[in-house]
C-alpha cells in the first residue's frame, strides 16, 4: 500500500472484524523449529546482557544468521494440503507454547522495510511480511531478502481495497496477482493472507483457500498507522505480550518511523521476558 489516504476508518472496520467471532484452532500449525530460541527469563534488578555479536563468516550480512526457509529439507515446489474453508480468520496461535509471532503489512518499503529487517536480524528472530502486490512489484529485492532471512512472505492483497466491497473476480485478482508476485520472485506462493483492515467476507476466504492460503488476522493492534508515538505502541506490545500472540505492525503506508523505533525497544524486552518470537509453520 502506498499511503495512508483513502483508508476507510479502521475502527469501524475492526469492529466487523471482531463480529467474526474469535479464532479458529487447528492442529497442523505449528511453531517453525528452525527458529532460535528465547533468552533466558532476566531477574528483577539484573542488567540485561550484552546483545550478541554478529556470527563468524564473511563480511557484511552475517551468514549463519540467514535462517533457512522454511520448506528448505522439501522437494522445490512443496505444498502442503489445501486448506479448508474458514468462517473466520485465525487470531491467535495457541499451539505455539510461549511464543508470539510478529507481522508487518502494506510494504515492502524501500526506506522503512530494510531497517525493520535489520533488527530482526541483529536478535536472530523471524517475523512475518504481509506484502501487497504493488508494492512487491517494484520491491522484489526487499521480498528475497525476506525469504533468505527465514520470514513468512503473506499476501495482503495488491492494492489494500476494501474486500467485502469488491466481486469475486475482483477479490481473485487482488489476491491472485500478488501470489503471483511472490510466486516468481521466491519460487512459492504465500501460504498465509490477511484482509486489508481485518474487512473479510465468505468470497474472500473461499477465494484464499483455493489459492492454497490461510488466513491471518491479529491479537495486539499497535495502531502504528496512526503515528501514536513511539513509547505508546511499546507500551501496546508489551502490554498484549501474551504466549500465541500475534502482534500488527507496519512497515508501509505512510511514515512507519515510529514502528521502527518500537521494533528496536520491545523486540529484546520480550526476549528477556522468556517469549520465544517465531513464525507458524503449516505441515
Amino acid at each position: 500500500m502506498r499511503s495512508d489516504h483513502l483508508r476507510p476508518d479502521r475502527r469501524t472496520l475492526l469492529k466487523v472484524a471482531l463480529g467474526l467471532g474469535a479464532a479458529a484452532t487447528v492442529h497442523l500449525i505449528a511453531a517453525d523449529p528452525a527458529s532460535t530460541p528465547t533468552r533466558p527469563a532476566r531477574a528483577a534488578g539484573t542488567p540485561p546482557a550484552a546483545a550478541p555479536g554478529p556470527p563468524s563468516g564473511l563480511p557484511g550480512r552475517p551468514p549463519a544468521y540467514r535462517l533457512q526457509p522454511m520448506t528448505a529439507a522439501t522437494p522445490p515446489r512443496f505444498r502442503p494440503a489445501a486448506p479448508p474453508v474458514r468462517t473466520r480468520p485465525f487470531e491467535e496461535l495457541p499451539d505455539l507454547g510461549r511464543s508470539m509471532v510478529l507481522t508487518f503489512d502494506d510494504g515492502p518499503h524501500p526506506r522503512y522495510t530494510p531497517d525493520i529487517l535489520a533488527t530482526l536480524r541483529k536478535h536472530r528472530v523471524r517475523a512475518m511480511f504481509f506484502v501487497c502486490g504493488e508494492m512487491a512489484e517494484g520491491n522484489r529485492d526487499l521480498l528475497r531478502e525476506m525469504a533468505d532471512d527465514g520470514h513468512v512472505v503473506g499476501n495482503h492483497s495488491w492494492s489494500h481495497p476494501l474486500i467485502p466491497g469488491l466481486s469475486r473476480a475482483a477479490i481473485r485478482d487482488e489476491l491472485g496477482r500478488t501470489s503471483d508476485i511472490v510466486d516468481a520472485t521466491l519460487g512459492t506462493p504465500p501460504l498465509w493472507y490477511r484482509a486489508p483492515y481485518g474487512a473479510w467476507n465468505r468470497n474472500s476466504f473461499e477465494i484464499g483457500a483455493d489459492l492454497g492460503m490461510e488466513p491471518l488476522a491479529w491479537t495486539v493492534d499497535t495502531l502504528d498507522w496512526t503515528t501514536p508515538g513511539t513509547s505508546t505502541i511499546v507500551r501496546r506490545v508489551l502490554g498484549g505480550a501474551a504466549p500465541g500472540a500475534v502482534v500488527l505492525s507496519h512497515d508501509a503506508g505512510g511514515n512507519r518511523s515510529q514502528s521502527v523505533a518500537a521494533l528496536r525497544r520491545y523486540l529484546p524486552r520480550l526476549l528477556d521476558d522468556g517469549y520465544r518470537v517465531t513464525v507458524p509453520q503449516r505441515v
